[in-house]
């Protein structure tokens, strides 16, 4: 089934975003650094965590109500290890906070052969798998989990909503072997809340077995789903878990009080995990046939997408494909209803609308 898509150029899309988050107090620094990410989501079809999600989650639980501090400064704590570094980010605004903990990883792996940040008292980074999508691209192996702003998930066998969406994203240096990076980044959800505020702006039902009612009972309506279920049953509990275990290793609090009525004493911010590692660093020289590493990738690659197994996707391929769509475009692809959006966050910032009238579209499939 195909839907229609208005091109929207890069620079309107940008002027608005930058514009919204330097009316919200944040430095030209740091919209620039949510500008880049949502460029990146946009570009790459990832439509649950574009400009319209970052600003939503702001309004909720960000520079509004002081869950997040526009020109914060990141405090670095003093560490024993040369390859691992802990970040204080009082309350920084997460996407600029994640761009520079990924170019830190990258530095030291290049160094070292591989290079840990973990974050302490951050604000949501958004999409994760951009991040290591930048790394993979100059040729590194990159990993990044958060644990959410939210507590929306139940955990397997109960209840209530006591873990977040928890994403998980890994990215590898493919790009030669297949043509783009190979990125595996998911939420520990069946869904992510930003896909039911996606479909509750498309009109859409929600996938079965996905999301619960204030009750407790599985909805398919957008609008009265309030709490998410785990993918895989107590496999994605078991993933969302490790994220809450790894913040609580590196600072983080009581999951189900993060930006909810605060607990004297607790903390409500959330944490990062970042890593990368230098693909040198992992080699054992040892590749049958003689093969280099990059030619042992490829052949092992196909061995997978082989014996019939053709029309298999790789992760991070369906965002590979919509960013040549864009390309080919020549520009962001945005539904009406994004528009409409988008253009409601310019009001807020006294800027100009993007008028829909005299843009091009295209069908995507």
């Amino acid at each position: 089934m195909s839907e229609e898509f208005y091109v929207v150029s890069v620079e309107d899309h940008e002027r608005v975003v930058r514009a919204a988050y330097l009316k919200r107090g944040f430095t030209s620094s740091e919209a620039e650094q949510a500008v880049r990410l949502a460029t990146a989501a946009t570009q790459h079809g990832i439509r649950t965590h574009n400009a319209i999600k970052a600003i939503h989650l702001d309004d909720l639980f960000g520079s509004a109500v002081g869950g997040c501090v526009p020109g914060a400064n990141i405090e670095k704590v003093n560490s024993r290890f040369d390859a691992v570094e802990v970040w204080d980010a009082k309350k920084k605004l997460g996407q600029a906070v994640a761009w520079e903990a990924i170019d830190r990883c990258i530095e030291m792996a290049e160094k070292h052969g591989s290079g840990t940040v973990s974050v302490d008292n951050a604000f949501h980074y958004l999409w994760g798998g951009g991040y290591v999508m930048e790394a993979a691209k100059k040729g590194f192996i990159a990993v990044t989990n958060c644990t959410a702003s939210l507590a929306e998930v139940v955990p397997f066998g109960g209840s209530y909503p006591t873990l977040g969406t928890n994403p998980h994203s890994w990215g590898f240096p493919t790009t030669d072997a297949v043509g783009f990076p190979v990125v595996i980044d998911w939420a520990t959800s069946v869904i992510a809340m930003g896909r039911v505020q996606q479909f509750q702006r498309e009109g859409k039902q929600l996938p079965p077995h996905a999301a619960v009612d204030k009750d407790g009972n599985a909805t398919t309506d957008p609008n009265a789903a309030v709490s998410l279920v785990p993918f895989g049953a107590h496999k994605g509990y078991g993933l969302a878990l490790m994220n809450e275990i790894v913040a609580a290793f590196i600072g983080g609090s009581l999951p189900t009080i993060r930006s909810r009525q605060p607990i004297k004493g607790e903390k409500q911010t959330c944490n990062f995990f970042f890593q990368v590692i230098h693909p040198e660093a992992l080699s054992s020289g040892d590749f049958a046939k003689n093969r280099t590493q990059l030619e042992n990738v490829k052949v092992v690659i196909e061995d997978i997408l082989g014996h019939g197994n053709d029309s298999c996707l790789l992760p991070g391929q369906l965002e590979a494909n919509f960013a040549r769509r864009s390309e080919v475009a020549g520009g962001l692809l945005f539904s009406a209803a994004e528009i409409d959006a988008l253009n409601e966050i310019g009001r807020e910032a006294n800027v100009d609308s993007i008028d829909r009238q005299g843009l091009a579209t295209v069908c995507v499939e």
